[in-house]
């Protein structure tokens, strides 16, 4: 009798677990908490605006970045997340393969960066770089990843991807 009861027990169990697996599993975008801002949203177009030059904070944020269109809830919409992102001023910097101005401790953390980058540009995300910034960085074009499309003056793209109905988040 006692291991009957074991067994049921058993089965009662994995039959919650798996219950609670599918459910969570299964729940459409709202259930992740976005009822609000997803309600109606077809796809999201985002364009992220990135400036900051601290190879430390963009990794933090990156990956808050590469969320938006790894992210269960957003995947779920009837349209493919479109993501691109234009970086200007010290952001630059992180996409060089020219360390002049940063400490030995940056190497790691740029090197970081700059490997997330790749592989969002494999995801099909957009990634673009301000030549007028670099050079007022001091950056060499000819050092920036090659993963990294280059435009003249990247305010010019980030019009262009608002005009096209991308939402902009800027990233001072």
């Amino acid at each position: 009798m006692k291991q009957r009861n074991k067994w049921v027990l058993r089965n009662i169990a994995s039959v919650i677990v798996m219950a609670a697996f599918i459910t969570f599993h299964a729940l459409p975008a709202v259930a992740a908490g976005y009822d609000n801002a997803l309600k109606d949203v077809k796809g999201v177009k985002a364009l992220f605006n990135v400036s900051l030059g601290s190879p430390e904070f963009a990794n933090i944020v990156f990956w808050a970045v590469k969320n938006v269109y790894e992210d269960q809830a957003v995947k779920s919409l009837p349209e493919k997340p479109q993501i691109a992102v234009v970086f200007h001023g010290p952001a630059v910097k992180l996409l060089s393969s020219d360390r002049k101005g940063f400490e030995m401790k940056d190497n790691a953390e740029i090197d970081k960066f700059q490997a997330m980058l790749k592989q969002m540009k494999k995801d099909g995300v957009k990634l673009e770089v301000c030549l007028y910034a670099a050079k007022v960085m001091g950056v060499d074009p000819a050092t920036i990843m090659p993963e990294i499309d280059q435009v003249g003056n990247g305010f010019i793209s980030v019009a262009g991807y608002q005009a096209q109905g991308y939402s902009v988040v800027t990233i001072p």
